[in-house]
C-alpha cells in the first residue's frame, strides 16, 4: 500500500508544478484501519489550483499507471471546489476530515466545515435512494442466490457509511470499522446487528452464507436498512 501511495505522489507531482498541486490526500478505509487488502480501494483526492482540459490532459500518466494496479481513479477538485464543497457534499466530507492522512501538500482539509442540517438531508437522501436501489436489484435476482449474496456485499459498505452517519447524528459515538458501526447501530437503533455482521465475515472469507437462507437473510437486511430509513425520516 505504501509503495502504491509513493509511486501516485511521485507521478502527480512530475505531472504538475508546485504552485499548481496543492495536496494529495488518502482517506476512506485506508486511512481509518478498516483496509482490507482483498476488498479495499485505496481513495486519494488530489487538490489541484484550477481543472480545465491542461490539467485533465496531464493527469492522464499518473491515472493510467494507478488504474493498472486495480485502483479507483483520484478524486481530482481544485482547492474552491474543496473549501466551498462542504455544502454539497456534507456525508463525503465529514468522512474525509474525520479519517484523513496528508500525503503531499497543503492540509486544507483542516478547515472544512460541515452544515449538520445539509448534513441531515443528504442522509435521509442517501438512505432512501440506495433502498430503492437495493430493492430494484433484488426484484432482477431473486432467483439467483449468488447474485442476491453479491448484491448485499456490494452494498454493505455504503451502509456502513451511512449507519455510521445515522450514529452521528444522533450524537452517539460513531466508529470508524465496520463490524464496530454495525454493532453500535444494533445497540443505539435495534437495527442488526444480522445479518450485517455475517455479512462482513462472508466479505473476509470466513464464512459462506447457508444454503437456502440467502433469502432469509436480504429479508433481515432489507428489514434494517428500512428501518433506518424510517428513523431519519422522523428525526
Amino acid at each position: 500500500m505504501e509503495d502504491l501511495l509513493r509511486g501516485l505522489v511521485d507521478r502527480l507531482k512530475a505531472a504538475y508544478d508546485e504552485e499548481e498541486l496543492l495536496s494529495v490526500v488518502l482517506y476512506g478505509s485506508a486511512a481509518s484501519g478498516d483496509y482490507h487488502e482483498k476488498h479495499s480501494d485505496l481513495n486519494v483526492l488530489c487538490v489541484l489550483r484550477q481543472i480545465g482540459l491542461r490539467e485533465l490532459e496531464r493527469a492522464e500518466e499518473p491515472l493510467r499507471w494507478w488504474l493498472k494496479r486495480g485502483q479507483p481513479a483520484p478524486l481530482l477538485m481544485s482547492a474552491e471546489e474543496v473549501l466551498g464543497g462542504a455544502d454539497v457534499f456534507p456525508i463525503e466530507f465529514l468522512d474525509i476530515k474525520e479519517n484523513y492522512r496528508l500525503l503531499h501538500g497543503a492540509d486544507l482539509v483542516a478547515t472544512l466545515l460541515v452544515d449538520t442540517a445539509k448534513h441531515r438531508l443528504q442522509l435521509e437522501h442517501e438512505l432512501r435512494s440506495r433502498l430503492l436501489r437495493l430493492r430494484k436489484k433484488f426484484l432482477e435476482t431473486q432467483h439467483d442466490e449468488k447474485a442476491v449474496v453479491k448484491l448485499m456485499l456490494d452494498s454493505l459498505p455504503s451502509f456502513a457509511t451511512l449507519f455510521r452517519h445515522a450514529l452521528l447524528r444522533g450524537g452517539f459515538p460513531a466508529p470508524t470499522k465496520k463490524q464496530e458501526i454495525f454493532r453500535a447501530a444494533a445497540e443505539r437503533f435495534q437495527v442488526g446487528p444480522h445479518p450485517f455482521a455475517a455479512l462482513l465475515e462472508v466479505r473476509q472469507g470466513t464464512r459462506r452464507p447457508p444454503a437456502g437462507e440467502v433469502r432469509a437473510w436480504f429479508g433481515a437486511y432489507l428489514e434494517g436498512v428500512t428501518k433506518m430509513c424510517e428513523i431519519e425520516d422522523r428525526e
